[in-house]
């Protein structure tokens, strides 16, 4: 029996401020973070019955402890949904939670599911990366990987040497724009909307509530960034000013087919176009998100000169230079992360692609005049993932709607 498939769309998104690793939230469980963004969720759309929600899926990398036996599940049971919701999780290490969203949306394309939350979270500072694993040592012994690829500041400063016109100055200007554009962002309100409050408990201090993100630094000048050390390379390029840390988060969102969210009135936020996910060299993993890139937009029928807004994860910033010089993109464009970035924001890891899809559909709302934008990021061992949206404030896009009707 054949089916027709039905469009996507993202309703909206929040997460929690993200912290600095074993700070903010040293003692606040990770799987907490995330039922505080459930029940944000459900909150912020009172019009959605609970037991319309058919699947929650969130994402963690190291799903051990606090993050682990299934978290999609205990999180949502956690959070007060129904018992007839199901719930899983998954792991794409840093796009887990674009895992999430591109694995449920496909699910509610084909029928199975109406209604989807998707996200993730990292405590990277109660699992630190790596912790817990076991690599088969003939990964290493049969040349499968070089061992640099196992480090990922060391496949950052392989990026470099693969892209000599990438130099540390580059990628300290780009770091010094994230710090700058993220504290405009605050500034003007943006980030703000997005957040959920977070109680957090200190023994030494007593109960807090988390309401900003804590890894910005607004100070933060060239001249201070030329200072900092190479740590994974002597003499190298990549610091800790140019590059994401390691932080604690959480991110979740509300997928809907779009007819379902108009019987709901739900708000349509952005539209699902296509996505893809490659693979390259474990050793460059930084370069990921441009065959990723490549291969959704064969798949949406579009070229790089239709997409008119670009969330670009910040683990590195050479990897963002280098899929910007790759695409002939301006790095000063404000088209590109116009609200900062991982560098300033921080990355918990397998939380981060729904927050680069929270800023994609501010800008969606901030300019009407684009129609497509996308979601992008490198992922550990050698991989990259690329979502591609639709703009529904597009004025083509409510004509075509109108039409329709």
């Amino acid at each position: 029996m054949s089916r027709e498939s039905r469009d996507v769309v993202f309703v909206d998104g929040v997460r929690t401020p993200f912290g600095k690793a074993g700070s903010l939230y040293r003692e606040t469980r990770a799987d907490d973070l995330v039922v505080s963004c459930i029940r944000a969720l459900l909150r912020r759309h009172p019009g959605l019955p609970p037991e319309r929600v058919d699947e929650v899926a969130i994402a963690a990398t190291t799903q051990i402890g606090d993050q682990g036996l299934t978290i999609g599940r205990t999180a949502a049971l956690l959070a007060g949904l129904p018992r007839s919701v199901p719930g899983y999780a998954i792991d794409r290490m840093c796009a887990g939670a674009m895992t999430a969203v591109t694995t449920t949306a496909s699910g509610i394309a084909f029928g199975a599911y109406d209604v989807a939350i998707a996200g993730g979270v990292e405590h990277m500072g109660h699992h630190p990366m790596g912790e817990g694993i076991d690599p088969n040592p003939r990964i290493v012994a049969e040349k499968i990987v070089d061992p640099s690829a196992l480090m990922m500041g060391s496949t950052a400063e392989n990026l470099h040497d693969r892209f000599p016109g990438i130099t540390r100055e580059r990628a300290d200007a780009f770091a010094l724009q994230s710090q700058q554009r993220v504290a405009g962002a605050y500034a003007g309100g943006v980030i703000q909307e997005s957040l959920v409050p977070v109680a957090t408990r200190s023994t030494e201090l007593g109960w807090g509530l988390a309401t900003a993100d804590e890894p910005p630094r607004p100070g933060t000048t060239l001249d201070g960034l030329t200072q900092l050390r190479t740590p994974f390379r002597s003499h190298g390029r990549v610091t800790a000013g140019n590059a994401a840390g390691l932080n604690d988060g959480a991110t979740a969102c509300l997928l809907a087919a779009e007819d379902v969210a108009h019987e709901l009135d739900l708000p349509v936020a952005m539209r699902l176009v296509s996505y893809g996910f490659a693979g390259v060299d474990p050793e460059v993993m930084g370069v990921g998100p441009v065959p990723a890139t490549e291969r959704a937009l064969r798949n949406a029928g579009l070229a790089i000169d239709d997409i008119g807004a670009f969330e670009i994860n910040e683990a590195f910033a050479v990897q963002v230079l280098a899929f910007l010089d790759h695409f002939g993109l301006d790095p000063v464009s404000e088209r590109i992360n116009p609200y900062g970035g991982a560098i300033a924001l921080g990355h918990p890891l397998a939380s981060s692609g729904v927050r680069l899809m929270i800023h994609l559909a501010r800008q969606f709302r901030e300019h009407p005049e684009i129609r497509y934008g996308l979601t992008t990021m490198c992922i550990g061992l050698g991989m990259g993932g690329t979502v591609i949206w639709e703009n529904p404030h597009h004025t083509d896009v409510r004509t075509a709607e109108g039409d329709h009707q």
